[in-house]
């Protein structure tokens, strides 16, 4: 029995590994020079495995009910019982999941030293252009780096070709088409974790600051979403970890062309009124002090002439001839300072996608079509995006495992049932 695998990243790796130990011939199809390269870039280069809190609340875009049962099938320990068996030492930061040594590439070669002890055949510089079902399994046109074409075929096929985030490092969107031309539809993909870009005045202004603080996301003057962590300005914008995990939310509704916009809270622990009084309790003591001088300490000095413009105090004004009312003002400033929202930015920045082919197309179980038989999907390619914090590499492990695993079972059946038929 032979199992193609298209895409050999975090997910089709580990497709490979489960089928191969299931006794499958596998075969890889990598269209970069090495499989797993988009891991090396996990985690800022320590890869960030899983996580020990591991919910389906913590994912986006799919159906709730399957990411569940996926996650029960393989969750954060059959992760690090996966990688204590290829001999990878993890430790925990907080319920976040790391290799000990901090490096991504053990994690990689980790996986690739296990498909060369199990025979897998990895094809590198290989790009699947063409896909097609049939009684006998699955027929793949495919074509180098060279432009040679070639074609291959097998019995069950995996598709693993992830979503087109970061398409410098493969995933270039091409899986789309194959799971179109086998069948499925598609929800729209768009960029998530990316940073977000505003026409906001000030954002030149602030880049390179560096703050904590809130950032709650509307959408057509509703809340969407919202996060709480050191948040970064850029020359064109947000970005940052909170930035990121509201970011998918942002990217979807821009693309429904509704309005959007970003509120920040540059001290989340105190309420609105908490802040007011912290600013009448200092006022005494700054009176004689410029409003910008007044901010000193309390906020990054880039930040403070911001504040004050939003709040309508000239930052030169020396505080005693700032009344209460504007202290008002500069207190609902500090705690809600919006910006417009124009723009993600592009897949080349994104760390995923949101979107991809739906949940209700694949069995939770297996991870296989429901509407292709012996075809199965994994990772990015389906509509699920994770939070950041080692979420999505859960989901390519799982659905990798459930894919290979099951495409195995699936082909070794199918293998019998050929040798039946031929049998007088």
């Amino acid at each position: 029995m032979r199992i193609l695998i298209a895409g050999g990243g975090a997910s089709g790796m580990t497709a490979a590994i489960a089928a191969a130990r299931r006794g499958a011939r596998v075969t890889i199809l990598e269209k970069k020079e090495m499989p797993g390269k988009k891991i090396l870039s996990t985690g800022n280069g320590r890869c960030n495995l899983t996580n020990m809190d591991m919910e389906a609340v913590y994912f986006r875009g799919g159906d709730r009910g399957t990411i569940e049962q996926v996650l029960a099938a393989f969750g954060p320990e059959d992760t690090l019982r996966f990688f204590a068996e290829l001999g990878l030492m993890t430790k925990a930061r907080g319920t976040l999941v790391y290799p000990v040594c901090d490096q991504a590439a053990a994690v990689r070669e980790a996986l690739a030293m296990e498909l060369k002890r199990l025979g897998v055949e990895v094809r590198t510089g290989v790009t699947v252009e063409r896909a097609e079902a049939g009684a006998e399994g699955f027929r793949l046109g495919l074509v180098g780096a060279d432009g040679t074409r070639a074609s291959c075929a097998g019995d069950a096929l995996i598709l693993a070709t992830g979503g087109k985030a970061a398409p410098a490092l493969g995933s270039d969107g091409s899986g789309y088409a194959l799971a179109k031309k086998l069948g499925h539809t598609l929800v729209r993909p768009l960029p998530a974790l990316v940073q977000l870009r505003s026409d906001a005045g000030f954002t030149g202004k602030l880049s390179g600051v560096r703050v904590e603080a809130r950032v709650s996301l509307y959408v057509e003057g509703e809340e969407a979403a919202s996060d709480t962590g050191e948040v970064q300005f850029t020359d064109y914008g947000l970005s940052g970890i909170p930035v990121f995990q509201v970011s998918r939310f942002a990217a979807r509704a821009l693309d429904r062309k509704k309005q959007v916009y970003a509120r920040l809270d540059f001290l989340p622990d105190m309420s609105r009124e908490e802040v007011r009084r912290l600013l009448e309790e200092r006022w005494p003591v700054f009176a004689d002090n410029t409003a910008e001088e007044f901010l000193h300490g309390l906020f990054h000095r880039k930040l403070a002439p911001v504040l004050l413009s939003g709040s309508r105090i000239r930052w030169k004004e020396k505080m005693r001839d700032v009344d209460g009312d504007a202290l008002s003002r500069l207190a609902g400033v500090c705690k809600s300072l919006r910006m417009d929202i124009t723009d993600t930015n592009s897949f080349d920045q994104a760390q995923v996608c949101a979107g991809g082919v739906p949940l209700e197309e694949v069995c939770g179980e297996t991870m296989e079509s429901r509407l292709t038989p012996g075809l199965f999907l994994a990772g990015e390619l389906l509509d699920v995006d994770g939070m950041c914090g080692g979420y999505n590499l859960q989901w390519a492990w799982a659905t990798g495992w459930l894919s290979g695993s099951s495409a195995a079972e699936a082909a070794e059946k199918r293998e019998d049932k050929r040798r039946d038929g031929r049998r007088p």
